[in-house]
Order: C-alpha cells, then structure tokens, then sequence
C-alpha cells in the first residue's frame, strides 16, 4: 500500500516502483541497494516502506552524492548487495 508520501511524488513522477518489486522478485535479490538524486531522497524511506511490503528484500539507501547509472559507491561489493536500483531524473520526466 502506496503511504501519503508516495502518492503526492507519484502525481509528478512515475517511478514504477511496480516494475521495480517485480525486478527484485524474479531476481531473487536479498540486499537492494536504492540510489536517489537530491530532489528524491526525502522520498527514499517511502519507497522502502512500500518495497519491503512488496517483497522480502532488505534495502541500504544511498544518500551520497549519484550523478548518474555509472556513479556507484566505492566498495559496493563488500556489503553483499544483490541488485542496485538507481533513480534519475532522464526517465523520471514529470506526468503534468
């Protein structure tokens, strides 16, 4: 179930977090590591109710800087993530 938050984004941005929890299922990911740029992140605890209610994924939300899908944080491999799913602003064009 979509939280006030999530709903007030989504009348601007269509982040098909749908699509995403499908995406983590069929890949059987464990660890999700979520990426965010600035104007999203406030969001980012929302979109992590809503995931873990979807699936049976734990998330680390990154909250350093992300300039795009080849800025992933240094030593990602170590913490054992499974998938990384990274929002940005090209596909994320506003629905009004």
């Amino acid at each position: 179930m979509k939280n006030e938050s999530l709903l007030e984004l989504e009348e601007y941005y269509d982040l098909e977090l749908e699509k995403i929890a499908l995406q983590i299922k069929e890949s059987k990911a464990k660890l999700v590591l979520l990426q965010f740029p600035d104007g999203l992140k406030k969001y980012a605890t929302s979109v992590v109710d809503y995931l873990e209610e979807e699936t049976s994924s734990e998330f680390f939300i990154y909250l350093g800087q992300c300039f795009g899908a080849c800025d992933t944080p240094e030593g990602i491999d170590k913490l054992g993530v499974d998938l990384t799913i990274q929002f940005g602003h090209n596909e994320l064009m506003p629905n009004y």
